[in-house]
């Protein structure tokens, strides 16, 4: 599952969960299958997953083969919309 090994969330049944309920979206396509075919170039928009994160948009550069260390798995997406700067106060 390509969601668990760029490590969004800590378990692959968290991953699974975030998936199912439709929260995730595939080259603007919502898709609430976990086991949903993802290709090299694919377009994922994840959503918050905490209070103060925004949405984040990667596009995928690799399937990868296993769950490996955050290194590794920021290897597998370039990020296409980061982030908009918090104002400072």
């Amino acid at each position: 599952m390509w969601v668990y090994y760029a490590r969004v969330a800590k378990t692959r049944p968290l991953c699974a969960t975030i998936v199912s309920k439709g929260r995730i979206r595939v080259n603007r396509q919502p898709t609430s299958k976990p086991h949903a075919k993802l290709r090299v170039g694919d377009v994922v928009t994840l959503p918050p997953l905490s209070p103060g994160e925004d949405v984040r948009v990667w596009r995928v550069l690799d399937l990868g083969e296993r769950r490996g260390p955050a290194k590794e798995a920021s290897q597998l997406y370039e990020i296409v919309r980061e982030e908009p700067k918090k104002l400072a106060s």
